[in-house]
Parts: structure tokens; sequence; C-alpha cells
């Protein structure tokens, strides 16, 4: 999106980002530029999350599972960032998350309420907040796929289905950890 403002599709809020231009011959949209932009966003307020874990005195499976997202997000923002360096777009960094907001990011209120429970009842409020992010992440998916001639490029496709099949797994998984928490 060109000029100021925000961008308020689907759901999204954010400065404006720089126009998106397509390199000739380039096999990619705009959608998938601002999925990808988006997503590192999305992805390293997830990292944020996780790593409250430790210090929160979360239950070693709840730490388990934080440790599991962290590890695979962080490592799909790195090759989100070089997938948007080799195609010359702007690249956010893990900061960005903090200016931007979409689908099933935790709200200022949410994230403060994370950042002081303790014990179980961070337990079970990361486990609602991270199906919460998890569901916003499938949502992004889910657009990305129904815009008109997106996720053709390869890497994109094949990060778009990795996004929901592993994000749809851990919420199922995180269902049932809730269920058995006291």
């Amino acid at each position: 999106m060109a000029g100021g403002g925000h961008d308020e599709h689907a759901g999204h809020t954010m400065a404006a980002m720089p126009r998106v231009t397509i390199p000739a011959g380039a096999l990619i949209t705009e959608a998938d530029v601002r999925f990808m932009q988006h997503m590192i966003a999305h992805h390293a307020q997830a990292v944020y999350m996780t790593r409250l874990a430790d210090s929160a005195g979360a239950s070693p499976r709840v730490l388990t599972l934080a440790r599991k997202i962290d590890l695979s997000q962080a490592g799909e923002i790195a090759l989100m960032q070089e997938w948007l360096r080799e195609y010359e777009q702007v690249v956010p960094d893990t900061e960005s998350w903090r200016g931007m907001r979409m689908a099933g990011m935790l709200t200022d209120e949410q994230l403060a309420s994370l950042q002081q429970a303790k014990g179980t009842d961070f337990d079970r409020l990361f486990l609602r907040l991270m199906i919460q992010h998890h569901e916003g992440a499938l949502q992004m998916v889910s657009e990305l796929l129904a815009s008109p001639r997106a996720a053709q490029e390869v890497d994109i496709s094949v990060l778009a289905n990795e996004v929901e099949t592993s994000q749809r797994a851990e919420i199922g998984l995180m269902w049932q950890m809730l269920a058995e928490l006291p």
C-alpha cells in the first residue's frame, strides 16, 4: 500500500508498508509479499510469547511445547526474511509485531495478562492465547490461498502448507493439554 494510512484489509492493521514492485518474470504477487511480511510479525509475537514460559514457571509439558513453537517459528521467520530479500522487498524485523495487528494477535491487554501469569495460570492462559494466535495464522493462510495467482511460487506454497499443517496439529494438542490441566 503506497502513501500513509493503514491497511485494514483482511483484519490487518499496520503502518503503511512501502509499495510492492514485483521483479520482472517473478512468479509472485503482492499478496505473497504481504503474506510474508505480515507472517514475520505474526510469528515474532508468537516467539515472544513462548519465551515468557521459562520465567513464568510453566509446566514441563507447556515449556516443551513453547520451545518447539519458538524453534519452528524463529526458523520460518529467517526463511521468510531471506525470501523477501531474494525478491527485493521490504524485510520486517522481529520487532515489527509491536506496530502491527493481524488476525489472532494478542492485544496489549492480553499480552500484559500473559506476562503477569505464573504456574498453572500461565499454562492455561498461554494455551488459550496461542490457540487464538494459531487460528489467526490459519486465517492468514486461507486469505493468501484465496488471492488470485497467489502461492504459485514453490517456497511460499510450501511455507503456507507447513504453517497450515503444523499449526492445525498444535491447536489440537493445545486443546488436549487445556483439558488435562488441573
